[in-house]
């Protein structure tokens, strides 16, 4: 056998392709031929890749260097017999790890998603008899019949074909079902063009056909999807990829801390013993305990927020990743638009007139130069009466929500005609259908005869293509009056809604005396009543949230398997592209893209907002070029053409009612709604999430470096350790607790959506906020010192002065809290009392001081003593100056940024 594959079948004539497949177009395949295909090709489904055992993927989850932080805090604090303490991190270590171990699990079942699509029940001739098998059981050379309502069980050649229309939304994106023929094509054609072909996993809507398998299982579009999925990794978040980045760093600094505070201790001479518990009091002190879990409580807080907007996060980081998004890919229908056919324009007796409404709803005006229609000529009646009866689908109105049975074409006629006052049940009792003729492609047209049964007469209507309607049209309506047509006219008003991007058809009628249609009846002497055109209008709200997204600092970009004048046109509506811009330099073609090398598309990605007519493969060559250049990428779709570049994507947003579940296992986030506007509430809400982080880690650090620096400092100086590492547990946690994890629940600051994404490259912290972080630190160090010498030389025990060190670390982190809830503003021009779970936070820790300060068994437990009043009003006033020391560092700041400027 010639089987080659990789072949461009649809440029290859159907007998040769027969004779390649050494099969028969009336006969089949032979029995012997099947037997020999199935052992050398295999079955029709898609092959499973070796994949690592759940325990090996479990036990991945723990490789991280912050993992690795908290395991040894875990381990320290067990060392120290501090039971409780090591089980609450080692708690969190192993919820970090199930939570990873559940995600990677998941993005897994895209390709059993896939494998389901492609299993289905298959009409073909074998032998010369008609039967029915599974799809699973095809095999390259088998001819298949297709009717309407059939999945198409592999990659087909047309050899005969009758209306047929195919619906291939979910592969190529297009927003119409595809007519089908079985002419030859050009070979350098888009998957969009190739309309002598049928893809596996793609519905029949309308007609039969007969077709010669080309290809199966991974040979066929689905299956190289697959391949892609499978061969795509996985991007890392900005918020992963920076939080190890730190983490490796942090856990470095620490461990030479902790050596270095051995060794120098040794040479003081002091016991290996004691300087083995300094350094772990020094490792203890610096390791933010309380890190990982505020980074997993914050993300899933930013889950459910996002959730109750209808974005459902499959992924945790993908939340904190929508903050710091800087460019949006979007497929176009049913994502920026409603994925419903309208009529927005009539042409009809030299008027133009514009249809409002949305979707399938008969709810609508009708403006003319802006102004609402009161009346409706009689021309107008006429041609929106044709356009509903010459017609095979019909409207359905299930509990308030509208769809259509058909062709979504023919559905927007039906709903601009009601729209107009006309009634279904009247229509069809006044105007009865007495014959039909389907619509077909050579003949690119529709007909029906109805009688009109108030003058008793038959009417003859046409609906199809402009050229068509044109050639057999005479005389038209002009001031109620019949006269010759214009078709100049006709056609400038043509070129003009093309150029909208719109779709256009056209109508007319003629008197005639039989009641069945006769092929001598189409040739001439029609009057044209009109022309109505119509497109997949945008979502309203879609609209304001692109506009939004681009006032945040986002670029759109659409990336559609439609025609580009179509994609050019809506992108101009939703301001994806500004009005004066040319089509040349917006709009990138799939077949340009094809013939660009990858430096050239990187450099030409940054100016295109529309790419057109595009493949799966250019999707994520797209989506690689935008993160070549160094951007945060967000792709949006729901075919199964998406799953790559949704993978592939820094988060993959899927469309929750229209997306295919392929999409939907390969996506970071859902849209439960399909909403584009609910990204942008994402996006906000993760901006939202990243500064709380960042609240946290400028809250926490302080404390860890100040600790760090107390225990350094006192082995540097051989004095006594001013707090032991059991009171180092107790502040870390309690404070991270109580206080720490309480900025997670800040609101948004005002602006946030005005703000530019943050850089991709940037650091976690900003300069300004480290040395903020340094000065609270040593702060925290010379006060804590100082107190606790203070409370020596006054004639207190060791105990009681570190319990006042220890209370002036708690209280210090307690007013600097107030500091940290916004980084940029004043303390005292910030709303304190609008997070009521941070003012919850600090009388809990308030009640858990006093308590660990003057209960006895938590002074047994901790080595902690009861305070007098006057060292706690010393406490608190100290602690309270932390608030001016970061109010002055920030006004010099500012006073150097003016200076700059």
């Amino acid at each position: 056998m010639k089987y080659l594959t990789g072949q461009n079948w649809h440029s290859i004539q159907a007998k040769e392709i027969t004779e390649l497949f050494e099969s028969d177009i009336s006969d089949g395949l032979s029995p012997l031929s099947i037997k020999h295909r199935e052992e050398f090709f295999g079955k029709n489904i898609l092959k499973e890749t070796k994949q690592d055992s759940k325990l090996k993927k479990f036990f991945m989850q723990f490789h991280s260097a912050l993992i690795y932080i908290l395991l040894g805090a875990s381990a320290v604090t067990a060392f120290l017999q501090e039971w409780i303490d090591s089980g609450v991190i080692f708690a969190v270590v192993i919820i970090n790890v199930i939570i990873g171990y559940i995600q990677e699990v998941k993005a897994q079942e895209a390709i059993e998603s896939l494998k389901n699509m492609m299993n289905a029940e298959a009409i073909v001739i074998r032998d010369g008899i008609k039967i029915n098998i599974s799809s699973i059981d095809l095999v390259p050379g088998d001819i298949v019949l297709l009717e309407s309502g059939s999945k198409v069980p592999a990659d087909m050649r047309l050899l005969e074909c009758k209306n047929l229309k195919v619906d291939e939304s979910m592969l190529t994106g297009e927003s119409l079902p595809s007519q089908k023929n079985t002419d030859i094509h050009k070979e350098n054609i888009t998957l969009n063009d190739r309309d002598n072909m049928t893809y596996s996993g793609t519905y029949v809507t309308y007609g039969r056909a007969k077709g010669i398998v080309v290809a199966t299982a991974g040979y066929t579009e689905l299956g190289k999807i697959a391949h892609l999925i499978e061969n795509t990794t996985a991007m890392d978040t900005p918020l992963t990829k920076k939080i190890s980045a730190f983490s490796k760093i942090l856990l470095y600094v620490i461990l030479a801390l902790a050596a270095f505070t051995f060794v120098v201790g040794i040479l003081r001479d002091n016991s290996a013993v004691e300087m083995f518990m300094a350094s772990v009091a020094l490792a203890v002190g610096a390791i933010p305990e309380g890190l990982p879990a505020a980074v997993t409580i914050t993300l899933a807080i930013g889950v459910s927020r996002m959730a109750s907007k209808n974005a459902i996060i499959r992924k945790l980081p993908a939340v904190e990743t929508l903050g710091s998004v800087t460019v949006i890919c979007s497929d176009k229908t049913g994502t920026l638009t409603q994925n419903k056919m309208s009529v927005t324009h009539i042409y009809c007796s030299d008027n133009t007139y514009e249809i409002t409404g949305n979707g399938y709803e008969p709810k609508g005006d009708f403006l003319q130069d802006g102004n609402k229609l009161e009346f409706f000529s009689d021309e107008l009646k006429d041609l929106l009466r044709a356009g509903y009866l010459c017609n095979e689908s019909y409207l359905i109105n299930k509990d308030g929500h509208y769809s259509i049975n058909g062709d979504p074409t023919e559905g927007s006629l039906i709903v601009s005609a009601l729209k107009s006052g006309y009634e279904e049940r009247i229509l069809n009792k006044t105007f009865p259908r007495s014959d039909l003729l389907p619509f077909e492609s050579d003949r690119q047209f529709m007909a029906t005869i109805n009688m009109d049964v108030e003058n008793n007469q038959n009417i003859l209507y046409l609906k199809g293509s402009v050229e068509k309607i044109l050639n057999i049209s005479e005389f038209e309506f002009i001031d109620e009056k019949l006269v010759e047509i214009n078709k100049d006219k006709i056609l400038e008003k043509v070129k003009e809604f093309a150029g909208q991007g719109l779709r256009v058809l056209a109508i007319s009628k003629k008197l005639v005396a039989g009641d069945k249609i006769d092929s001598r009846l189409l040739d001439n002497k029609f009057i044209f009543l009109g022309l109505v055109a119509m497109m997949d209008p945008p979502r309203p709200e879609a609209i304001e949230a692109v506009k939004e997204s681009i006032g945040a600092g986002i670029k759109i970009i659409m990336i559609t398997g439609d025609h580009a004048l179509t994609a050019f046109s809506i992108a101009k509506m939703m301001s994806i592209v500004d009005e004066g811009s040319k089509f040349e330099e917006s709009v990138i073609t799939g077949i340009e893209l094809s013939k660009m090398r990858d430096s050239e598309l990187i450099e030409k990605v940054s100016h295109a907002r529309v790419f057109a007519r595009v493949e799966p493969e250019q999707k994520l060559r797209i989506v690689d070029a935008l993160q070549a250049r160094g951007e945060i990428v967000a792709m949006t779709g729901d075919g199964v053409n998406d799953a790559p570049a949704l993978k592939q994507a820094d988060i993959g947003i899927a469309m929750g009612r229209g997306g295919t579940e392929v999409a939907k296992e390969a996506a970071d986030m859902i849209l439960s709604d399909d909403n584009f506007s609910s990204i942008t509430h994402a996006v906000r809400e993760g901006r939202n999430v990243f500064d709380n982080l960042i609240k946290f880690i400028t809250w926490t650090l302080p404390t860890n470096l100040g600790e760090g620096l107390v225990i350094l400092f006192a082995i540097m100086l051989g004095l006594t350790l001013p707090i032991l590492p059991v009171q180092i547990l107790w502040i870390n946690m309690s404070t991270a607790i109580f206080l720490g994890l309480m900025l997670v629940f800040e609101p948004k600051e005002d602006g946030i959506m005005k703000r530019k994404p943050r850089k991709p490259n940037s650091s976690i912290l900003r300069k300004s906020m480290i040395v903020q972080m340094l000065v609270v630190g040593v702060y925290m160090l010379i006060t804590a010192y100082g107190m606790f010498n203070y409370a020596i030389a006054n004639g207190h025990s060791v105990e009681y002065a570190r319990t006042v060190a220890v209370n002036i670390f708690v209280f210090v982190e307690l007013f600097y809290l107030f500091s940290c809830k916004e980084l940029q503003n004043s303390v005292f021009k910030t709303d304190i009392f609008n997070n009521k779970f941070l003012l919850l936070g600090v009388g809990l820790m308030i009640f858990a001081q006093l308590t660990f300060t003057h209960v006895s068994f938590m002074n047994i437990m901790f080595k902690s003593e009861a305070l007098d009043i006057q060292t706690w009003i010393g406490i608190l006033v100290i602690a309270s100056g932390v608030l001016f020391v970061v109010e002055f560092k920030r006004y010099i700041e500012s006073i150097t940024v003016n200076k700059t400027v």
